[in-house]
């Protein structure tokens, strides 16, 4: 299937800035770094909360556990959809018991995703709260999901995608709109 990019809706450094203003907020909402842990969703959501990490670390001068959650098998569209899953690991190598949570990902969209990470991570124990950082929102929801923090809002048709491009996984940094042909 051949995509046709109608847009580079972010580059490189938009990025650098929206991961720096992102780790701001975070810190801030959560009046500093005490009980805060990252969560990010495989594969670019873990991406991103390793660099948000990485950020606060930098701000705050205090390590914040990082985790990576799989959600492949907690998705509604498991059976139907995913022919031969691939699943990824899931890391969270620390208590989330009464911590605040950040949940990452890359794109919000329906909201599908974050439903079934939000049932994963209940499987790891009951967290005092859970905020949503995306890089971008797209909207179109259909479950009742709202961002706590948003690196862009993107308004785009149903015929669109918005794709995004991680060094860690794709070799370059960028955010794409795109349509199928």
């Amino acid at each position: 299937m051949d995509l046709k990019i109608k847009a580079e809706i972010l580059s490189e450094t938009d990025i650098r800035r929206i991961v720096t203003r992102l780790a701001h907020e975070i810190v801030e909402r959560n009046r500093g770094v005490d009980n805060l842990v990252i969560v990010g969703i495989h594969t670019r959501g873990a991406s991103l909360a390793e660099r948000i990490s990485n950020k606060i670390q930098e701000i705050e001068s205090r390590e914040i556990p990082t985790g990576y959650l799989d959600i492949t098998l907690y998705r509604d569209d498991f059976r139907t959809r995913l022919k031969q899953p691939a699943v990824e690991v899931t890391n969270i190598p620390f208590k989330i018991d009464d911590m605040n949570i950040v949940l990452v990902d890359d794109v919000l969209y329906t909201g599908r995703t974050i439903r079934s990470a939000l049932d994963a991570l209940m499987d790891f124990g009951r967290p005092a709260r859970i905020y949503l950082a995306v890089l971008v929102d797209r909207g179109h929801r259909e479950l009742p999901i709202r961002p706590d923090f948003v690196g862009k809002n993107i308004p785009t048709s149903i015929g669109e995608e918005v794709r995004v491009l991680m060094k860690e996984v794709d070799e370059e940094d960028k955010v794409l709109l795109v349509e199928e042909p």
